[in-house]
This record gives C-alpha cells, structure tokens and sequence, in this order.
C-alpha cells in the first residue's frame, strides 16, 4: 500500500478520525503556511508574500469565527475532514481559495467598516499600552523567571544528551 493511501485510509477510518483529522488540520492550515510564509520572506518574493497575507488574514478570520461557533461545528459529522479540506482549498495554488475569499468578501466587508474598526483597533491597542505600562515589574519578573527557566531546562537537556564525565 502506498504513502498516500495510507494516510487517506487513517484519515477516512471511523477508529481515531477525529484525531487525525485535528492533527492534519493543525499540520495543513499552520505549520505547512508557517514555512510557506518564512520561504517566502527569506527569498523575497513579493507574489509569495502576499499569497501568504492573504491566506493569513482570512485563516485568522476562520480561526476567530471557529473560536465562537466551534462547540456547535463539533457536532456536525466530519466537520474536521470538511474543515481539512476547506485549509486545503484556500492553499493550493490553482484554486486560490484565500484570495477569492478576501477579495469578495473580507475586503468589501473591512471597507465598509475600516471606519469603526480604526476607532476600535486605536482604543485596544491604547489600553493595551496602558496595562503593560502599568504592569511593568510584573512583566519584568515573569521575564526573568521564564529566562532562568529555560536556562535551567537547555542545561537539563545538554547534560542528558552529552553527560560530564562519561
């Protein structure tokens, strides 16, 4: 049996389907964009790029809806294979389901609104400002504990992989 039957049997089988399905969607709708988009920065390509602002910005639109309405969409039957395929179709290249989707409806939608979503974003980001500023020695130990706490595990690992003295 070749590679891709054998992912297409896990993904269709009834035993774990949900669990592959979630495992493909994390693995289709980010890691795969997240080295897309750093290939793209890292070559500088311009048309790559914007492919990527484009899947990005309609991904975070789908990911923040999702958050809301996904008690209710985990109960429809295959909504991970469905939602598997709806990450698949706004990324290949040939169908540009991300920019189709911007371009008709998010663009049209943000323009209509950039008005009161410009107040909006301009009042978060202010008291954003506001409690980081009020919050600074918090934020300054955090810092410094989550600091020795990566030391303390990079050192932990250095001495498991290439123990002293054996």
């Amino acid at each position: 049996m070749a590679l891709p039957e054998v992912g297409l049997g896990l993904l269709l089988s009834s035993v774990n389907s949900i669990v592959v399905a979630r495992a493909a969607c994390c693995s289709i709708g980010l890691a795969l964009p997240v080295y897309s988009t750093f290939k793209a920065i890292e070559n500088n390509d311009s048309f790559q790029q914007k492919r990527c602002l484009l899947y990005w910005a309609v991904y975070g639109s789908f990911s923040a809806a999702e958050t809301f309405a996904e008690k209710l969409l985990s109960w429809i039957p295959l909504y991970y294979h469905l939602k598997l395929a709806f990450l698949v179709w706004l990324q290949l290249p040939t169908i540009n389901g991300s920019k189709k989707l911007y371009s008709n409806h998010m663009r049209p939608f943000l323009l209509k609104h950039q008005a009161r979503i410009d107040l909006i974003v301009e009042f978060v980001y202010g008291e954003m400002t506001k409690i980081v500023s009020g919050y600074q020695s918090e934020l300054q130990y955090v810092k410094t504990l989550v600091v020795k706490f990566l030391t303390t595990a990079t050192q932990m690992i250095r001495n498991l992989i290439h123990p002293a003295g054996r």
